[in-house]
């Protein structure tokens, strides 16, 4: 597995003579995709008032994927590529364990979780692609492995469906005890997928 990340790598990562152009897209990904991802939380939020509830709840998930993620890799300690001499970073990093890598945690798993939500499946498909290209450009811009993204990747797809099987335990027992409110109506819960 180790000689195909390292192949991998050095088939994606820039090298010692980037072109110029896609260093300068790699680079934007690289420091500026997490971001996007957020802006597009923000755009969920204030476009799906009916998915408020769930959202609140996917961004606080991510935040405890953030934590798991750092965790692992600090136990790991998993030197990134720059570290070893592999590649130049091109962007500033810490010397931090790289195995899983965060980014791609929290961002794939963001992506299923709208994915896996169908009023939110229309932003679940650009999130999905801004975690694929994130990652593609940290590996490019050498401060991750292909293993790490991959990682990273299962990690988040683990913790979004997890977050999906909540979802639905909490809705069917919503629903079994009848959730009924003060004129006698059912509610809509706020889990139930939309």
């Amino acid at each position: 597995m180790n000689a195909l990340n390292l192949a991998l790598f050095q088939w994606i990562t820039a090298g010692s003579q980037p072109t110029p152009w896609v260093l300068a897209v790699a680079r934007s990904f690289a420091l500026w995709g997490s971001w996007l991802c957020a802006g597009l939380i923000v755009v969920a939020l204030w476009r799906h008032r009916a998915d408020r509830a769930y959202l609140c709840v996917v961004a606080a998930v991510a935040g405890l994927t953030s934590l798991l993620s750092h965790a692992i890799a600090v136990s790991l300690n998993v030197a990134r590529p720059f570290v070893q001499g592999l590649a130049p970073a091109y962007i500033e990093h810490a010397r931090s364990g790289s195995l899983p890598s965060t980014h791609a945690a929290v961002m794939f798993m963001l992506a299923l979780a709208f994915l896996l939500r169908p009023n939110l499946r229309r932003l679940g498909v650009p999130l999905l692609a801004l975690a694929a290209a994130t990652g593609w450009a940290r590996v490019y811009v050498g401060v991750h492995f292909p293993l790490d993204i991959v990682a990273g990747l299962l990690l988040g797809g683990s913790i979004a469906c997890a977050l999906a099987a909540v979802t639905w335990t909490v809705h069917l027992f919503a629903m079994r005890s009848g959730h009924a409110s003060a004129d006698g109506h059912k509610t809509k819960s706020l889990w139930r997928p939309s």
